[in-house]
């Protein structure tokens, strides 16, 4: 099978020897071999791992994205961001985090702007020129 996952400014991982993935949705952690049926899925925040077909396990954390699989042999990956790495502890634990504090982040963002565009409404809705 082929392995694409990208960003919207890169191409992070790009194999074409992958026996098996392995990722995670709302629903938990799924596999997907040769042959799979075409799919569709958004990812939470996890690792992404897949074995390669001389054996070899390599993973790469994402911070949520869509997860295709399309003609049973191609599996591809969109993501705001992703990491790839050897140390599955490292990604699980260091770069999950931070990914879970960038979306924190971005929902405190998003609720501010909310709380601040009521208001806005809220006091023009009195104003005739």
């Amino acid at each position: 099978m082929r392995l694409l996952i990208t960003t919207p400014t890169s191409v992070v991982i790009d194999e074409r020897d992958v026996a098996a993935v392995r990722a995670e949705d709302d629903s938990g952690s799924f596999g997907v071999l040769d042959g799979h049926a075409d799919f569709l899925t958004a990812l939470t925040v996890s690792v992404v791992s897949w074995r390669r077909a001389d054996g070899r396990q390599r993973f790469c954390a994402v911070r949520r994205g869509v997860l295709s699989v399309t003609n049973g042999n191609q599996v591809a990956v969109a993501t705001h961001e992703a990491i790839a790495g050897d140390d599955l502890a490292r990604l699980e634990h260091v770069v999950l985090a931070q990914f879970h504090e960038a979306l924190e982040a971005e929902r405190a963002a998003r609720t501010e702007s909310s709380s601040a565009r009521s208001a806005f409404l809220a006091g023009s809705s009195s104003y005739r020129p």
